[in-house]
């Protein structure tokens, strides 16, 4: 906890650092990443690839120390600089009581950015349970310090409950959940395994499925709400699936260094060989 209370400027020095080291100590996650911008971003060199690699491994480290700062720091020196586009958007789709279910993916700003978003709008999220009790201890305590409500991605009832009423949930559908309710939709023109929430969620609550966008510009936030995805929901699970992948492609082609590619995102594919690590 310390650690969250150190100046921004040198907690952005020491998570370069941390990166760093991570880049050579764990060389399983090394070359997912390596493998998935090679996969995303074929129309790089390798050089550039290499080097965004490292970025991205930078980023990362500085992200550790995001999400500390986020849970038991100070966001005052984030607040004073941080820019906010499409409130609006959010207000207008709250007037008229539907809820919203904010989309994003799994962003090294993710922690910090929902933190700042909260001082303009109550905000649930949605989390896969720990298995470790401390783990799960921490996040909870961490984020409900600004989130109105976490919900484990097992009690959806709960998380329908708070769309119903009206509500913002944060929630990112861009990681491999290997649970039933998936299809393999596209995300960087590559078949992707894909949980299907989005399309459930819109279609049991109407609610409003909205990109919501972040990233670091040096010491300073950017965050953007967009418009609604329409139309949304429509008859086809794996249409609206795919809708909501190119969202978040768009997303991270504007701040490839700031997604976490470590994830192994093309594990699985329809014909069931892992060939992309």
């Amino acid at each position: 906890m310390a650690l969250a209370r150190l100046p921004w400027g040198l907690q952005r020095r020491l998570g370069a650092g941390v990166g760093w080291l991570a880049l050579r100590l764990l060389p399983d996650r090394r070359e997912a990443a390596r493998t998935n911008l090679a996969l995303c971003l074929p129309q790089l060199d390798e050089a550039a690839r290499e080097a965004l690699l490292r970025a991205n491994f930078r980023d990362l480290g500085i992200g550790l120390f995001e999400f500390a700062r986020a849970w038991w720091g100070d966001a005052a020196p984030m607040r004073a600089t941080a820019s906010i586009e499409g409130l609006d958007t959010l207000k207008r789709l709250q007037a008229e009581g539907r809820g919203v279910l904010l989309v994003s993916g799994h962003f090294m700003t993710l922690e910090m950015c929902g933190r700042l978003l909260c001082d303009h709008v109550p905000l649930a999220g949605m989390y896969r349970k720990h298995r470790s009790p401390v783990m799960e201890w921490a996040v909870l305590r961490g984020r409900l310090r600004y989130a109105c409500a976490m919900f484990a991605n097992s009690d959806t009832r709960a998380a329908i409950r708070h769309l119903k009423r009206g509500g913002v949930l944060w929630y990112a559908p861009d990681q491999d959940m290997r649970g039933k309710d998936t299809v393999f939709a596209p995300f960087f023109g590559i078949p992707a395994a894909t949980i299907t929430a989005t399309h459930q969620f819109s279609r049991m609550t109407g609610c409003a499925v909205v990109p919501f966008f972040h990233r670091r510009e040096g010491g300073r936030y950017v965050l953007r709400v967009g418009e609604p995805l329409a139309p949304f929901p429509t008859d086809d699970a794996v249409a609206d699936t795919a809708a909501v992948n190119a969202a978040i492609e768009a997303m991270v082609r504007e701040a490839p260094s700031q997604y976490l590619w470590l994830h192994r995102r093309f594990k699985r594919q329809p014909d069931g060989r892992s060939r992309y690590g």
